[in-house]
């Protein structure tokens, strides 16, 4: 099967490769799933988009509450994605109840006016140069009446991090030797956009949760429901090698791809020394920050 960065980073970089974690990420994404479908309000014989929906979790989910009534359609800018869940689909016996449309959130032209009750996403806004016109197309499908139910990571904060460590670091520094805090100033600055200029351009995170507020409001959505979640844990890695095989986002390289491609061999032995034991005593943390919005199209 042909892959392209969004199958790369779904099917094997967020997990690293490895069968045991992709059962964690899984699980993980799963009780994100289960809150976008409890805001959907799902109900037999509805017709479900699932825009965005990579590995199908979402609409395979809501079958699998709904049952065969319920009609689910399928949309992904990444043609190996769909291909992918369209496998998945005949393995799970739902393919009759499924369609499947390649196309970005943007331009749901597969969908007609008016014909979908429920339009869901999961991770997906947030890779979306044009969110309002998405938004509008959000509208456009839905049924009088019909809801919104998404889930968006909020990016902003990695990236503002990222960008105060850049500010405390521009000057060059005076001591001998290799400066750890720069090498992870340089490992966060790969993976998030850490000026102002690339945090204002970048679609991870030129946004917050208020902003999708007024963009589901501008859209023409009413009854708008927001709620930021913010999780924060001991890290769910506990092996280097798997801790290093894996990237936060579609859009970042992997750690072992930036200390292979940016790093010296002496710095990629200074920064391992130090970080490894951290992350195999399980000392290093990761933070959720997803907010799930609902709204209605006015009948």
């Amino acid at each position: 099967m042909a892959q392209d960065k969004w199958s790369d980073w779904l099917l094997g970089e967020r997990h690293g490769g490895n069968a045991a974690y992709q059962k964690v990420v899984r699980a993980m994404a799963g009780r994100i799933r289960d809150r976008v479908l409890d805001g959907a309000r799902l109900a037999p014989g509805m017709t479900i988009a699932d825009v965005g929906a990579g590995d199908g979790l979402i609409a395979f989910g809501a079958i699998e509450r709904v049952g065969p009534s319920l009609r689910a359609i399928l949309t992904d800018i990444s043609a190996p994605l769909l291909e992918h869940a369209e496998a998945l689909a005949r393995e799970l016996g739902v393919h009759p109840q499924c369609a499947f449309i390649e196309g970005s959130a943007e331009s749901l032209s597969g969908i007609d006016d008016g014909v979908v009750d429920v339009v869901m996403t999961r991770a997906v806004l947030a890779y979306v140069a044009n969110k309002p016109a998405a938004l509008r197309e959000f509208h456009r499908v839905l049924k009088p009446g019909g809801r919104i139910s998404i889930a968006e990571p909020i990016f902003r904060d990695q990236a503002i991090e990222a960008l105060a460590m850049t500010r405390s670091l521009a000057a060059p520094s005076t001591e001998p030797g290799i400066d750890f805090v720069r090498l992870i100033q340089r490992w966060k600055a790969a993976q998030f956009p850490s000026t102002e200029q690339a945090i204002a351009e970048s679609p991870l995170t030129n946004f917050s949760e208020r902003d999708l507020v007024r963009m589901a409001r501008e859209a023409g959505f009413v009854d708008i429901h927001l709620e930021l979640h913010i999780d924060e844990r001991a890290s769910s890695i506990t092996s280097w090698e798997i801790f290093v095989d894996v990237a936060p986002h579609p859009l970042a390289p992997t750690l072992r791809k930036i200390l292979k491609t940016q790093f010296s061999m002496e710095e990629r032995e200074v920064f391992e020394k130090i970080f490894r034991p951290l992350v195999e005593s399980r000392q290093t943390t990761e933070i959720d920050t997803v907010a799930y919005l609902t709204a209605i199209k006015r009948e």
